[in-house]
């Protein structure tokens, strides 16, 4: 007799399990089927996503603005902006930017300490898909005449 309910529990476990499963992947596809490409989503389009200062002399200050633009359909919030050394300083809007309207992220370089060819990234956070965009300088550092 127990083996009898211990099959009997077995099977309803396992169907009841199946069900679930099978429910979950009819959600899903669900999902993936109702997707219309239209998005309400804030999109950052930049006009240039990569700056090359050209060569400068070990200790200057240089800066250059990426511009963009917010091609979404909702306002687009930066949350932050983080250079991959310190010797690089990103300043960005705090201020949610409108659909249809443009932005700046300005980025100055201190060269003191450097030389030779340098890059650095700029890693900006938004409420955006992807979340993460990539802005990148290049620079040539000569030494000092001494």
């Amino acid at each position: 007799m127990r083996k009898v309910i211990l099959i009997v529990m077995v099977a309803a476990l396992t169907t009841a399990c199946n069900n679930a499963s099978k429910k979950k992947n009819k959600m899903d596809t669900a999902v993936i089927e109702t997707n219309d490409n239209s998005t309400t989503e804030p999109k950052m389009t930049f006009s240039s996503t990569s700056w090359d200062f050209g060569t400068i002399t070990e200790g200057e200050r240089v800066e250059h603005t990426f511009k963009f633009v917010n091609d979404g359909n909702s306002d687009l919030v930066i949350s932050s902006a983080t250079a991959s050394c310190g010797c690089t300083i990103p300043e960005w809007p705090k201020e949610p930017i409108a659909p249809g309207e443009k932005g700046e992220i300005k980025v100055e370089f201190n060269s003191t300490g450097k030389s030779d060819m340098v890059t650095k990234d700029i890693t900006i956070l938004a409420n955006t898909n992807p979340v993460k965009s990539i802005l990148q300088i290049n620079v040539f550092i000569t030494k000092k005449d001494q």
